[in-house]
């Protein structure tokens, strides 16, 4: 095959062995651009599919994913119309994966995308038996409609372009992104985050800033094992690349009157760090503490745009608070809980967002100190990982 066509070809088959359970840990590690070029070849001049350790009945497989018609194709056969061709691999994969019986929050992530294009395409029960047939699986529509009912109205998602791409450190990327049309999100909130690199996977992350003028959207990602998403955005993803974010989500983290207490452990640091903004907008003389929490200073990732902060508004406080690292400073010295409760004054009210060991003993001990129940903020509404 030569013309136009093999580059979406390839692209095609790369989507389908990826959202293939069986086949996708084949491709870890492996450079896809490359792996493209060589499949590219090998349909130019009819030679075998490159060799990537599977078995005989997995190359076959493989290859029958090079003849087969794509699921836009078989679904506009019978139901012309039904799904935009640019939209359809975007919904094949997400389909495909919930298929998976992927963890819960990944689920989540993914009927939230899947809700909203189910609204947004017209998609009906009597269109349920086309796409199975296409997928060659049964989906479990039952969620999806049920997720439907939730999503309420507007886009699936928004693609974005990667603008800047900084590994800052200890396997976290600040990646800079415009999405191509505005995002409509809140400080707090979260969004499912998809990359075509792993196709049909979503992976919750709040922005890390509030909306901005020319609408571009921060994400502060650590790679954590196991994670593809998040591994991929943090060592693969470069500038000028293509993802895209779902629908906004609440998580429990909202702008409240008053002073606030801020408690951030790693790149929990993101939605509060936007709520800082949001503050700044209209600071009304209120007060705000932010305790950034990392292991050491060297892991501090966003120490700078911290700092920053701190000299242009005279109510905001930063302290870190390091759990691993002798050398800090008596003040600093302890998990980012423990330093925050130092700073602890009053009517404050007090935010927690960090990893899952951070979140599962902080309501107790913040209403040991006698922080009261309504002046506890916690990501409660949807699972983190």
């Amino acid at each position: 095959m030569t013309g136009p066509e093999a580059p979406e070809v390839v692209a095609r088959w790369l989507s389908l062995v990826a959202a293939d359970a069986e086949l996708s840990p084949y491709l870890i590690g492996v450079d896809r651009d490359r792996l493209a070029e060589q499949v590219a070849r090998a349909l130019a001049s009819g030679a075998d599919l490159p060799y990537l350790g599977w078995s005989e009945a997995q190359h076959r497989r493989a290859e029958s994913y090079l003849r087969r018609r794509s699921f836009w194709e078989q679904v506009e056969d019978r139901r012309p119309g039904l799904l935009p061709e640019r939209d359809a691999p975007l919904i094949e994969a997400a389909l495909r994966r919930l298929t998976d019986r992927p963890d819960r929050p990944e689920r989540l992530a993914l009927l939230s995308v899947l809700g909203r294009a189910y609204r947004r395409f017209g998609l009906r029960p009597e269109h349920q038996a086309v796409i199975d047939d296409a997928l060659r699986t049964t989906v479990p529509w039952q969620q999806v409609e049920r997720a439907a009912i939730r999503a309420g109205d507007g886009p699936a998602w928004w693609p974005v372009e990667v603008l800047d791409h900084d590994l800052a450190c200890g396997g976290v990327a600040v990646i800079t992104a415009r999405p191509w049309r505005r995002l409509p999100y809140r400080p707090g909130q979260a969004v499912p985050v998809c990359t075509p690199r792993r196709p049909g996977r979503w992976r919750w992350l709040c922005p890390a800033n509030a909306p901005r003028p020319d609408g571009t959207v921060e994400l502060h990602v650590r790679a954590v094992r196991g994670g593809a998403v998040s591994t991929s955005l943090v060592h693969q993803v470069r500038p000028k690349e293509l993802v895209h974010l779902g629908p906004p989500a609440d998580t429990g983290l909202s702008l409240h009157d008053g002073d606030l207490l801020l408690i951030a452990g790693g790149t929990g640091l993101a939605p509060l760090r936007a709520i800082v903004e949001q503050a700044a907008a209209a600071p009304d003389g209120r007060r705000v503490t932010l305790i950034a929490g990392s292991r050491d200073v060297a892991v501090l990732y966003d120490a700078i745009t911290l700092d920053k902060l701190q000299q242009a508004h005279d109510w905001l406080t930063v302290v870190p608070a390091f759990s691993h690292d002798p050398l800090a400073e008596p003040g600093e010295r302890g998990d980012a809980l423990t330093v925050a409760l130092d700073h602890l004054r009053g009517e404050q009210e007090v935010y927690v967002c960090g990893p899952p060991a951070m979140l599962a003993g902080s309501r107790l001990r913040l209403l040991a100190a006698g922080v009261p129940g309504e002046r506890i903020h916690l990501p409660d509404r949807i699972p983190w990982r």
